[in-house]
């Protein structure tokens, strides 16, 4: 089989073994806003045609290719959903030289009742639950960063923190710009950020911070994007373990730069945090893959 986690901004894909192994895997930048004029089945055929040569017959494609700005649409599946679940409702992709289906992406609703989605992530979600067990929590961290709940192996609830986003947009287009300075780290900087996230005044205020902060000479430009950093990421770990139970350990999953900040937060918080290796997302297609009704 072969497993394609396809993006706004990139592609990837994975040949893998009908035990999920991986075979040989690629990658490339063509995420679905990189595609011309919806020739989606073109690029598929490029990236993956040498494997489809090779003998594979089935191809499954997960993110936000299924999205409305995607090849064809994959409508979100309620929570609770497991791997058995995903796989009774992919979506049918027409294809010629091969059986292609998109994974759907999750929908629930928070504690207030206000509609939750994901998409891409339930695939990696899926591809650690042998990790996290059959009950657990997980964050994976990014531009919509997610936290979600796993009870009896399968996703049951999240919610969604829009802090690399957010991030971006007041690190480029707002005064605080010019508090920071380009391509530097500072892990002192970042820590104070989250110590800052857990005083009095709530978020807007402590933003206005940043600006003050370094007008005043206590905090270098060195420091600036790293203290922003750290405010964000400290305010939504703070609001997410509000709902995890102390001692529970939250399984951290994406990239490594963004994971090992996350789990310095989490800790810093009083959570407990676990940062998971591999490609989740390939463990996840396969397994998801394990589950399809393939003709």
């Amino acid at each position: 089989m072969i497993g394609v986690d396809w993006g706004t901004s990139s592609f990837r894909a994975f040949r893998l073994t009908r035990e999920g192994a991986i075979r040989d895997q690629k990658s490339a930048p063509r995420g679905i806003m990189a595609v011309p004029d919806g020739r989606f089945a073109d690029t598929l055929r490029e990236e993956i045609g040498p494997w489809l040569a090779g003998g594979e017959h089935h191809v499954l494609l997960s993110g936000m290719i299924g999205s409305r700005q995607g090849w064809v649409e994959a409508r979100y599946l309620p929570c609770p959903a497991g791997p058995a679940e995903i796989a009774a409702a992919l979506t049918d992709v027409p294809f010629d030289w091969a059986q292609v289906k998109i994974v759907p992406g999750l929908s629930a609703v928070d504690s207030s009742g206000v509609a939750e989605v994901m998409r891409g992530e339930e695939t990696q979600l899926i591809g650690v639950l042998g990790a996290i067990g059959s009950s657990g929590w997980a964050c994976l961290p990014g531009t919509h960063a997610k936290w979600a709940r796993v009870e009896d192996s399968r996703i049951v609830s999240f919610s969604t923190h829009l802090t690399g986003e957010a991030y971006a947009a007041l690190r480029g287009h707002t005064i605080l710009a010019r508090m920071m300075r380009d391509g530097t780290t500072d892990p002192a900087g970042f820590d104070r950020g989250v110590a800052r996230s857990g005083e009095p005044g709530g978020l807007l205020h402590h933003l206005f911070g940043v600006r003050s902060l370094a007008l005043v000479g206590r905090l270098g430009e060195g420091a600036g994007s790293s203290y922003l950093s750290g405010l964000l990421i400290g305010h939504e770990v703070r609001a997410a373990l509000a709902s995890i139970p102390p001692g529970a350990v939250v399984h951290m999953i994406g990239a490594p730069e963004l994971t090992t900040l996350y789990a310095r937060a989490v800790e810093a918080c009083g959570g407990m945090a676990e940062r998971l290796n591999g490609e989740a997302a390939a463990k996840g297609l396969a397994l998801i893959g394990q589950h399809t009704a393939w003709n």
